[in-house]
């Protein structure tokens, strides 16, 4: 009788083999991503998931190939939630919702963590410009419903998720702390917490956000807010 692995195509194993294989690199490097920073080396990934240097290389030419490819799901719910943050009638609850999920995805995956604080490449200047536009008009929307306080600057968000980020990396395990400081954050946006005036703001881009699920990224904000 013939074993039933010997009629299956040649084919579909070699592309089960490649899938599989696919995989176990991508869960390797979220791992190791988590262990060591996005900078870790490439082998030390490949010896996570148990595959050659070369194989690896073969599915992820480029370091930032296997980032964006490791952290797709993460990247693909921030763009959903930033779509939906635009789309609520209610902006702050959009705004609120949306640093909300960014938090919790840091706080999820620490690997991701490490990823969101650096500019993710390949960016494409229409899906950039689209993503810089929407999380603008979701801001000056709050700030016309008297809810986010009208000296917020873009790059303040910026500067709370990059601190968040911090923390996840220093108390990965602590949910606590996470939601608190997010609540802390949340609060100190509000338009009745403007009771005194603000150093000015950072110069931070807003390219540091992935907001954009192909790991595209917005452009510079001048320091007075105004578009370039």
């Amino acid at each position: 009788m013939v074993a039933e692995s010997s009629r299956i195509p040649d084919g579909e194993r070699l592309r089960a083999d490649a899938r599989r294989n696919r995989e176990r690199i991508l869960v390797a490097a979220r791992a190791v991503f988590a262990e060591h920073g996005i900078d870790a080396p490439m082998a030390t990934v490949a010896r996570r998931a148990g595959v050659g240097v070369a194989t690896l290389y073969r599915r992820f030419p480029a370091r930032d190939d296997l980032v964006r490819a490791a952290f797709a799901r993460q990247l693909e719910t921030c763009a959903q939630a930033l779509t939906e943050a635009v789309a609520d009638p209610d902006p702050w609850r959009g705004f609120r919702r949306l640093v909300e999920t960014a938090c919790e995805l840091q706080r999820e995956e620490r690997g991701f963590s490490a990823a969101f604080a650096t500019a993710f490449p390949g960016s494409t200047a229409d899906h950039a410009r689209r993503a810089e536009r929407e999380l603008t008009a979701l801001i000056r929307r709050a700030q016309a419903a008297g809810a986010l306080r009208a000296d917020f600057h873009p790059s303040d968000l910026g500067v709370a998720l990059l601190s968040h980020c911090g923390l996840v990396t220093a108390l990965p395990h602590d949910g606590a702390a996470s939601r608190r400081l997010v609540a802390y954050l949340l609060q100190s946006f509000r338009a009745e917490a403007a009771h005194e005036v603000l150093p000015p703001p950072s110069d931070l881009p807003l390219r540091s956000l992935p907001l954009s699920a192909d790991g595209t990224r917005a452009q510079p904000w001048p320091a007075n807010g105004a578009r370039q």
